[in-house]
């Protein structure tokens, strides 16, 4: 087979596998560049084939080029952010892993894998703008702005619940509020684990100092990291300075959510940021002290995280100077009544609605129910059962939907009955039950529910459409 024809055959293969690609020979002329890459990079295949990768991106400075440095300096890259202009002078984000290809002990070639985190970046960026005015605002700097925006800051005196097992957890936490140190807080999905950060903060010794928070499931790695630590001009493609959450929180609070869902050499990062008590932006030389109190949360037992290696021990050692353990709905069902008045009153208001209470049989329903999406869920329920209700002051049974949208999924003793329905329908509902479970679990999130199901997201796009689930 020729040359002429390989290259063929691997364009080919890059089209099929669906990669963005990039493939240059050893004088950086472009011999592979499918389509994935170029919708990525926002140009026509045919002005990069066949043409120096110097020529076509000429507003990348050459030694901050993962080709250029796989070409003449055999240097692998691996997961690198860039943002740059394309050809058309348009911005792209990508997260770039590129490798030195070798032969008879000369590189011949290099490769590029991208992924465009185009838009991502640009949320992060907001992200971030955003937490610098919100803490300008409360400092009193945009007094204005800050009530517009009219930001919800809870407190203890939020959480609402009688049950042994909850006022146990408020009191440590009132404790864990006197002191500067940090927490650990476990909860399922729902449960109100923000509820307590916020209220350890803002009535604590920090109180009057910047309150943030993250979703580490939100953002790769790349991201999260320039998002926490901040970014250096310099250190990266089209990298800016720009201080990160743990700059902008200084003398306050950072609530990092779903910790055990940041990568782990980042978590070994962090780890190292708590210890030391200065940060380093990425791709900057300068260390800078920060003072800040991590609040954790995760919802499923840090035991079993540590286990399966999403969360490292050291670190979790490290956070958990104070625990919390907050119970979920079904183990203190004493609340539901308190909890359903109180949403009652909320979406009254919200809605203008007269609905002055919740009839016995309707609580009971509601009491009947384990709730796997806990006090969220709960809210969710009372908020339709207020804006569907059509006539009366009273919430009754038939107005508190638990059965069409928060089944639970059927249990052994719910055994098929050929008279009642069909085999097909039978699996079905198993079937749509067990979806709507792992979605109310992951709080809607599809893709980490089709991960958990062991299933494609396309296919449980398709499945949640069938079965109206959203």
């Amino acid at each position: 087979m020729r040359a002429k024809d390989y290259r063929a055959a691997l364009q080919k293969a890059a089209e099929i596998l669906g990669e963005a690609m990039h493939v240059v020979d050893a004088g950086g002329r472009t011999i592979i560049y499918n389509e994935a890459m170029a919708r990525l990079e926002k140009i026509n295949v045919e002005d990069a084939l066949g043409r120096s990768f110097e020529e076509v991106f000429t507003h990348i400075p050459l030694e901050e080029s993962t080709l250029y440095r796989a070409l003449k300096k055999n240097e692998a890259t691996v997961n690198k952010e860039q943002t740059y202009l394309n050809v058309y002078g348009r911005q792209v984000t990508t997260v770039n892993t590129t490798v030195p290809i070798e032969s008879e002990g000369r590189v011949v070639a290099a490769m590029e894998i991208a992924k465009d985190i185009t838009d991502i970046k640009n949320m992060s960026d907001t992200i971030l703008e955003l937490q610098e005015e919100t803490i300008l605002g409360d400092r009193g700097e945009k007094e204005e702005g800050r009530k517009r925006k009219g930001v919800k800051k809870y407190r203890f005196d939020d959480i609402k619940g009688e049950s042994p097992l909850l006022r146990e957890e408020i009191k440590r936490a009132q404790k864990a509020s006197a002191t500067d140190v940090s927490l650990f807080i476990y909860g399922e999905t729902g449960t109100g684990k923000e509820l307590f950060a916020q209220s350890v903060h803002y009535d604590g010794v920090r109180g009057d100092k910047p309150f943030l928070a993250q979703n580490c499931a939100a953002l790769p790695e790349s991201l999260l990291e320039g998002i926490l630590f901040g970014t250096a001009r310099g250190g990266f493609t089209g990298a800016v300075d720009r201080a990160g959450l743990f700059e902008q929180a200084d003398g306050g609070t950072l609530l990092l959510d779903e910790i055990s869902a940041m990568p782990y050499e980042l978590q070994g990062k962090l780890l190292r940021v708590l210890q030391e008590e200065y940060i380093r932006r990425v791709g900057g030389n300068k260390d800078i002290p920060v003072d800040v109190r991590i609040i954790a949360t995760v919802n499923e037992p840090a035991e079993k995280l540590i286990e399966e290696g999403a969360l490292r021990k050291d670190l979790y050692y490290r956070l958990k100077i104070v625990g919390l353990n907050i119970p979920p709905l079904r183990e203190r069902k004493e609340d539901i009544p308190l909890l359903a008045e109180h949403f009652l009153e909320k979406y009254n208001r919200k809605y203008g609605r007269e609905i002055w209470m919740i009839s016995r049989e309707a609580l009971e329903k509601l009491r009947d129910y384990d709730y796997p999406g806990n006090v969220r869920e709960l809210e969710n329920i009372i908020m339709s059962a207020v804006s569907m209700s059509e006539e009366g002051h009273a919430l009754k049974p038939e107005d508190i939907e638990i059965s069409r949208s928060y089944r639970r999924p059927p249990g052994p003793e719910e055994s098929f009955n050929s008279e009642e329905q069909s085999l097909s329908g039978y699996l079905a509902s198993i079937e749509e039950n067990l979806i709507r479970t792992y979605l109310i679990k992951n709080q809607w999130n599809i893709s980490r529910t089709a991960e958990e199901l062991g299933m494609l997201r396309q296919n449980l796009q398709h499945k949640i459409k069938k079965y109206d689930l959203i």
